[in-house]
């Protein structure tokens, strides 16, 4: 893609992503499921599970059957798990595509298995403990009789897996604790000759705060992207973001003292200001916050008045030199000064999950390697 052509984008590093699965397999010496959700958390589904691919992944994680199948249309083929709510209706569609669904509910299990049994063919499914997390999941107690009652059926249980919503807390004692629940319940259906093949359990805070929790597969998202998974983290510096919000400034002017730049006049000049515009607005996913800031020539420079939904204005005093068609970044970096996504989301008070994951699909996204 030619970048001249675009009034703003995103600028996806390939490489980056690769990179980055490569060095969590080196660190947990396990299989990666890579997590793709989200438009693979705004940076593209399609090419963020190749690039993931590449760099070591065997298999990709989403949130929904829709996410998968548009994978496997898409040409994916790597081993495919919806983690979260299948419909029943879909049930066709996953076993027709060897997408693997989790079952957390015995009277959701049962509408699935109907649609099996009229399929004739074997659903894959992975089943959902309950340890900790209160959303989706069976509790531990119910797991052996709902695995000995579905043996021998048309869905096949090729997996087992929990979810920790606190594992970037390392001096907490409640991952821990959840690990022992989990522990325990394997332990139990190993004894019945009931264990799954495959478990799982670590997110990308567990990858790096609990080893101990790794067991047979590993599912990280935010961290294939280069992302700490909380305010509390640090990558290390082999870790790359992969992702970097540009756009240029389209008008230029210098505004007299007492001029109003834009709604709700809440910015006014105090004296002749060199005011640009850049094509970003809160329809883009930038957000309609106060005190932000982007690069300019390397520069920082404030934005100032109300955000639109398409537009935003700079102040550029501090930037003679800068002149309509000059790049302007967001989030990244342009010469010695650099904007995270995570300083992005500190203003929006906010965490970078959330910052990517809000991107709009209006913005065009260009691959790089």
């Amino acid at each position: 893609m030619e970048i001249n052509t675009y009034s703003t984008w995103l600028e996806i590093d390939l490489n980056a992503i690769k990179c980055n699965v490569s060095q969590i397999i080196k660190i947990t010496g396990k299989e990666v499921m890579a997590v793709i959700k989200a438009n693979g958390y705004g940076h593209g589904a399609r090419p963020a599970a190749q690039a993931a691919i590449q760099g070591g992944a065997t298999w990709c994680g989403v949130a929904r059957i829709e996410e998968a199948l548009a994978l496997r249309r898409a040409g994916i083929s790597c081993k495919l798990m919806v983690l979260g709510y299948t419909p029943p209706a879909k049930i066709p569609d996953a076993i027709d595509q060897q997408i693997i669904v989790s079952i957390f509910d015995p009277d959701l299990t049962e509408n699935y298995l109907d649609y099996a049994r009229i399929n004739g063919a074997k659903l894959l499914a992975h089943v959902k403990v309950e340890t900790g997390m209160g959303r989706l999941g069976m509790l531990p107690y119910e797991v052996p009789g709902f695995l000995s009652d579905i043996k021998g059926t048309n869905i096949d249980v090729t997996g087992i897996f929990t979810h920790f919503p606190r594992a970037d807390e390392p001096n907490s004692d409640s991952t821990i604790r959840q690990m022992q629940l989990f522990n325990d319940l394997l332990s139990n259906l190993e004894k019945q000759g009931l264990k799954p093949a495959v478990v799982h359990a670590a997110n990308s805070a567990a990858v790096f705060n609990f080893p101990e929790s790794h067991y047979d597969l590993v599912r990280p998202g935010n961290a294939i992207y280069g992302m700490a998974p909380a305010p509390s983290m640090k990558l290390g510096s082999e870790f790359k973001p992969a992702l970097t919000w540009k756009a240029r400034i389209t008008s230029l002017r210098t505004y007299p003292p007492n001029s109003g730049i834009s709604y709700g006049s809440i910015y006014v000049t105090k004296k002749d200001e060199r005011i640009g515009v850049i094509p970003i607005g809160y329809g883009d996913g930038f957000r309609r916050v106060d005190g932000q800031q982007v690069l300019v020539n390397g520069k920082r420079v404030d934005i100032v008045g109300r955000v639109c939904m398409d537009q935003c204005m700079l102040q550029l005093d501090n930037v003679p030199e800068a002149k309509v068609g000059d790049e302007v970044v967001l989030i990244g970096k342009q010469g010695d000064e650099s904007i995270s996504v995570d300083e992005v989301a500190e203003r929006w008070s906010t965490i970078n999950y959330e910052v990517v994951c809000g991107l709009a699909d209006r913005l065009p996204r260009i691959y790089k390697e």
